[in-house]
C-alpha cells in the first residue's frame, strides 16, 4: 500500500494557505496514494475548517477514516473511499508531556488500526523546545512510548514481539513524525555559511551537527526507527511569506525540527518512495515535511473487528461540495476570458 504522510507546524495560524495541493498532490507527484495521514502542531484555530480544507483537496475518492486531536496537535487520517471496508475499527490515545496537563501544546497523538492483517501506529508529537533542551526531548520520547495506550481492544498481530512499555513494538508499522524540535548544534553564522556553500545539495555537512541524528546514531531515542537520507534544507525558522531565516532579535538558528520516522517488525516491509520539505507552503515560520513510503501487507484476519466502512460523511459532502463549487468558479471564469466581447447589433 502506499502511503503519504505531512507533517507541519502551523504555528497557530488562522490564515490558512489559499491552496494546499502543494502540501498534499505536489506536481511531482506520479499517482496519488492509498491513505493520506496528516499531522499539525500548533494547529489553526478552527480543526474543522482544516479537515474540510483537506477533504476538498483530495477530493471524492477519499474519505476521512479517522481524526484525533490533543489541543493543538491534530491527526487526521485518510484512506481510498474503496478501500474503507478493508480498515478495522479505529482506536486513539494522547498523551501529554507538560508538567500541567491542562497545558496541551506538548504531547502526542496516535492512531491505530489494522488494515487486512497489518496493524498501522500513527503518532504525531510536540517536543519540548530549546537549543539545548536534548535530554529533556528525550524525556518526551520516553514517556510518549511507556503512556501512550495503543492498542486498546483490537488484536495485537503479533503478541510475541511486544513490549508493555514500548507502543511502538504492539504494532507492525510505526510512522512517528512531528516537531520534535531537534536543533543544529552549531551557531547561526556557522550554519548559514555552510547552507550558502552546498547550495542546497548535500546536506551532509549539515547533518554532522544535528541533534537527533547524533541521538539515533547514539541509540537514545527512536529506538528500532529509520529515517530516509535529508537532501532539504532545515525546515525551520523562516520569516512568514518568504524563503529568509529568521531575522528577529532572537536570529534562531536554522534547524531540522521537523521529521518523519519509521519501524517495521519485518525488515525492509517499510520503502521510502519520497522525503522532502514542502517550500511554496510559507504561511508559518516552519515548512511543512512529507514523506511516501510503500508498506507491505499480510492478508486479513477473523478475529479482526472491522469498521464497517464508517468514516466522516458530513465533512465529505462538505469538501466535496466546495470543490464542486470552486471547480465552476474557474470554469466560469476560463469561458469569461475566452468569450468575445464584439457587440452585435440588430
Amino acid at each position: 500500500m502506499g502511503i503519504y504522510i505531512a507533517t507541519w507546524n502551523m504555528q497557530g495560524e488562522k490564515g490558512l494557505p489559499v491552496n494546499l495541493d502543494d502540501l498534499l498532490l505536489p506536481t511531482d507527484s506520479e499517482f496519488a496514494q492509498d491513505f493520506y495521514v496528516i499531522g499539525v502542531q500548533e494547529g489553526c484555530p478552527d480543526r474543522k475548517e482544516w479537515e474540510t480544507r483537506l477533504q476538498e483537496t483530495l477530493g471524492p475518492y477519499y474519505v476521512m477514516l479517522y481524526a484525533a486531536s490533543h489541543g493543538v496537535l491534530y491527526l487526521s487520517v485518510f484512506v481510498r473511499r474503496d478501500l474503507i471496508w478493508f480498515c478495522s475499527e479505529v482506536e486513539h490515545a494522547t498523551v501529554t508531556t507538560r508538567i500541567i496537563s491542562q497545558i496541551k501544546t506538548k504531547g502526542a497523538v496516535g492512531v491505530g488500526f489494522t488494515f487486512f492483517g497489518t496493524s498501522f501506529l500513527f503518532i504525531t508529537s510536540h517536543f519540548t523546545s530549546g537549543d539545548s533542551k536534548v535530554y529533556e526531548r528525550i524525556l518526551d520520547y520516553n514517556k510518549i512510548i511507556e503512556a501512550l495506550a495503543l492498542p486498546k481492544g483490537l488484536p495485537d498481530t503479533n503478541p510475541y514481539r511486544s513490549t508493555p512499555s514500548d507502543v511502538t513494538t504492539r504494532f507492525d508499522h510505526v510512522f512517528w513524525f512531528g516537531d520534535f524540535n531537534f536543533r543544529l548544534s552549531k551557531n547561526r553564522v556557522e550554519v548559514e555559511n555552510i547552507i550558502n556553500r552546498i547550495a542546497g545539495k548535500d546536506m551532509g555537512s549539515l547533518l554532522e551537527y544535528d541533534q537527533l541524528s547524533k541521538e539515533l546514531k547514539d541509540g537514545s531515542i527512536f529506538k528500532g526507527f529509520q529515517e530516509a537520507p535529508i537532501h532539504f534544507l532545515p525546515t525551520y525558522k523562516f520569516d512568514i511569506g518568504c524563503d529568509i531565516y529568521d531575522t528577529s532579535s532572537k536570529q534562531r538558528t536554522p534547524s531540522y525540527t521537523d521529521r518523519i520516522l519509521f519501524r517495521s517488525r519485518q525488515a525492509h516491509d517499510i520503502q521510502v518512495i519520497k522525503y522532502t520539505s514542502c517550500t511554496n507552503i510559507k504561511t508559518s515560520d516552519h515548512r511543512p515535511v512529507v514523506g511516501v513510503f510503500q508498506a507491505k501487507l499480510r492478508p486479513g484476519r477473523d478475529t479482526i473487528p472491522l469498521g464497517a466502512g464508517l468514516f466522516d460523511r458530513s465533512l465529505y459532502l462538505e469538501g466535496i461540495r466546495r470543490r464542486m463549487t470552486r471547480e465552476l468558479q474557474r470554469r466560469e471564469a476560463m469561458n469569461n476570458q475566452s468569450s468575445s466581447s464584439i457587440c452585435t447589433i440588430a
